[in-house]
């Protein structure tokens, strides 16, 4: 007998554990994700803090924290994996906006911002409003540019290299 379960619903139950736990730890959890992958479910968790690095530590103490309550409202197994975003992390929210203000970062835009300009290009984010979308620097321009969130195919932080 296959019992059927609410995704939606089980999100809703663990995503304040899961934001109250990191909050403890001075910890954002930027993405949530549970999803089924070859029959397996897993629950993945990217933590950001705005004033260190995360490090294992991190992830340990937010894993040991939140496991057995995580138990009590997932009623299957599932597989619980809790990291940092990485370097490379591709932007998808607002809220990611927010918090990686003032990080460098690769955009790919849909048309070029200026005649001078790739489609691809560095640039460090200043600012994000739902009005204009996002102000960036363009280092190679050495001036800003603001960009509306339609004309952006993807943009991931680029914090590897010092531009």
């Amino acid at each position: 007998m296959k019992e059927h379960f609410n995704k939606k619903e089980i999100l809703s139950a663990i995503i304040p554990v899961i934001e109250n736990t990191a909050m403890r730890y001075n910890l954002i959890p930027i993405e949530i994700s549970f999803e089924k992958e070859n029959g397996h479910w897993f629950l993945r968790i990217f933590i950001y803090s705005n004033d260190h690095p995360v490090n294992h530590k991190d992830c340990e103490n937010i894993t040991r924290s939140i496991g057995d309550m995580l138990d009590e409202l997932i009623p299957f197994k599932y597989y619980l994996e809790v990291s940092s975003p990485g370097l490379d992390k591709k932007l998808k929210s607002k809220r990611e906006y927010e918090i990686f203000k003032g990080h460098n970062v690769l955009i790919k835009v849909k048309t070029p911002i200026a005649e001078d300009l790739s489609k691809t290009f560095t640039a460090k984010l200043v600012d994000y409003n739902d009005s204009f979308g996002l102000k960036v620097f363009v280092y190679d321009l050495e001036k800003e540019f603001e960009i509306n969130l339609e004309n952006i195919f993807t943009i991931r932080l680029n914090d590897i290299e010092e531009i």
